[in-house]
């Protein structure tokens, strides 16, 4: 993409709003990946052989874990005797390549030293992208856009002040998401097509069905009925973004909702379909393949989005990197400026700054040694390092490297860092919830007052130990109702037809919604606040089972367990052990050690 008269025609046609053509591409959803990207990538290997189709792009919903060596380890939040190197390390040294473009926002139990050298995005290993705290790029024209880390209202109004090495309040805090992050995506004018977050935007759970939900996970129904399980800001978002698609993970569940956004002026209402998926475990719904259809005249590669470069030079100013509490400017008449959307010379003043080239360099670079199983080093200390992505990044269009800003600190900000905590359970995670000890932003905010006892959260001591009783139970009933009461071949991976909506909670009529998704995405604004209601059964079916849709746009994948088949057996389809503690090994693995 050439600077010129070109150039802004191509911007100014905005292919996020213009004629979609016939073909789509397949982009997998993965949910809480914890390192197991040979599984990932192994499991989509096998899924492409079978169903003759071909993956153009993975999204893994967090807990990602770019763990490149035994320093990065111990920036994660996890219990020192569930610490495991797990596969990524070998993607980072270049040992393997990921064999499907992946791009992934980060969650509560991340290398966070390596994902904070890359504040704006970047190259974690050759074709893995990070999304940063929060990013949106454009791949074969579409919008993906993404929030990282999860929802603590304690730290939610700090800057990014933290940085290695962690004491147990900033391992933790790291991961929390800022209100800064949350006003820059507030900013954004023209529709996404995706969105990712690891943690639920609230309220969610009320377009889907939600007592399915509350049979699989009996211990989230105090937080369903006072509306206080999940994001207040993923909330917010939802609102303001009304993306075609939002996916997220962090509960350990599938999840799939349809929400209908209230219309906008005369354009017809915008329908978001929301899908959580489980971690990568046998006979967990982890993984999900869907159709999104391509945009005419797209390029191939990943690039830059003109609109959020150019949210990012406007906000750099109000980017702070210490814990000091921020609220983000209001027209209330006390702040020269509160209105930071991107305008059309802003936009075009970034193409300019980018030599029109929006394709994003594949400029990745190590800045750690990987770790090299025949020379272990247990007792390495965590790193602190910029990137150089980030460096040429910032000097390209005049950003702050704000990890790097918050390391020269030096011992003024690490002994605020000592300061800054209060106390806080480790059992934070699990639903997203938020301390009381300071004021949230969110009049409606009472994350705080959760307390019901969730078996299944993140304890961080807990989430490593699969309850095996529950899933040694689960697991027959699974399989049979999978093949309709058939046994199940061992190893077989589910992959019902089409996706399956559950019946949402509403009495309201049906309308003409079944090609709403046909429509190309209005642009739009921040919304004015307005009731929002669940779809109807009828409205559900018409979206997601009717119309023109392919009913063989998402498929459902389950890992299954291969420990009652025949171990002398060989075949083309991946057998999976159940990990009995921390991780599961394939049998031929297994038999290797022997």
């Amino acid at each position: 993409m050439r600077c010129g008269r070109e150039t802004r025609d191509t911007l100014l046609s905005s292919p996020f709003i213009t004629r979609t053509c016939l073909c789509s591409m397949k982009i997998a959803v993965e949910g809480c990946c914890h390192g197991e990207l040979d599984k990932i990538y192994e499991t989509i290997s096998y899924l492409e052989k079978k169903e003759g189709v071909k993956v153009d792009l993975l999204l893994c919903c967090g807990d990602f874990q770019a763990v490149r060596n035994e320093g990065d380890m111990k920036c994660m939040a996890v219990p020192a005797k569930y610490r495991m190197m797990q596969t990524f390390y070998k993607y980072y040294s270049g040992e393997k390549k990921a064999p499907v473009l992946t791009i992934f926002i980060g969650g509560n139990h991340e290398a966070s030293n390596h994902l904070q050298e890359l504040p704006y995005g970047g190259w974690v290993a050759p074709n893995i992208y990070y999304l940063g705290y929060a990013g949106v790029i454009r791949y074969k024209g579409i919008r993906i856009g993404g929030l990282s880390g999860i929802f603590k209202s304690r730290d939610y109004r700090k800057g990014h002040h933290e940085f290695p090495p962690y004491n147990p309040d900033t391992l933790r805090s790291v991961y929390h998401i800022r209100n800064i992050e949350v006003f820059k995506l507030k900013q954004i004018q023209m529709p996404i097509d995706i969105f990712m977050s690891h943690d639920w935007p609230r309220g969610i759970y009320y377009y889907g069905s939600t007592g399915e939900l509350l049979r699989k996970k009996k211990f989230l129904r105090q937080e369903v009925e006072s509306n206080t399980l999940g994001s207040p800001a993923a909330e917010e978002l939802l609102a303001h973004l009304q993306p075609s698609y939002w996916f997220s993970a962090h509960l350990h569940v599938k999840f799939a909702a349809v929400m209908q956004h209230p219309p906008k002026g005369n354009a017809a209402p915008r329908v978001t379909k929301f899908l959580s998926l489980d971690k990568c475990l046998p006979y967990r719904e982890f993984l999900q393949i869907v159709d999104v259809p391509e945009r005419l005249g797209s390029s191939e590669g990943l690039e830059y989005d003109p609109e959020w470069l150019a949210i990012l030079k406007a906000t750099n100013s109000l980017q702070r990197t210490t814990p000091h509490p921020w609220n983000p400017p209001e027209n209330n008449g006390l702040h020269e400026r509160w209105d930071f959307r991107a305008s059309e010379a802003a936009m075009m003043q970034v193409v300019e700054d980018l030599s029109g080239e929006l394709a994003i360099p594949d400029n990745f670079s190590r800045t750690v040694p990987p770790f090299d199983p025949n020379k272990p080093h247990p007792h390495a200390a965590p790193s602190y390092n910029t990137n150089p992505q980030t460096t040429e990044l910032c000097a390209t269009l005049g950003l702050t490297d704000i990890y790097a800003q918050a390391g020269q600190g030096g011992d003024e900000l690490g002994r605020v860092q000592g300061s800054t905590g209060g106390e806080e359970d480790d059992d934070e995670d699990g639903n997203s919830v938020g301390s009381v000890d300071e004021p949230s932003e969110y009049p409606t905010d009472t994350s705080g007052l959760s307390s019901s006892f969730n078996p299944d959260e993140i304890t961080i001591e807990d989430e490593w130990e699969e309850e095996e009783e529950e899933e040694e139970g689960k697991e027959e009933e699974e399989s049979k109702a999978a093949v309709t009461g058939d046994k199940l071949p061992v190893g077989e991976i589910l992959t019902p037809s089409r996706m399956v909506l559950p019946e949402p909670k509403s009495d309201v009529s049906p309308t003409h919604l079944p090609h709403l998704m046909n429509l190309p995405p209005p642009s739009h604004s921040t919304p004015a606040a307005a009731a929002v209601r669940p779809l109807s059964g009828a409205e559900r079916e018409g979206l997601c089972e009717g119309g023109d849709e392919d009913p063989t746009a998402a498929r459902i994948l389950k890992r299954t367990s291969d420990e009652t088949g025949d171990p002398g057996s060989r075949g083309t389809t991946p057998r999976i052990k159940r990990r009995n503690q921390v991780i599961y090994t394939t049998v031929e693995d297994e038999e290797c050690e022997d």
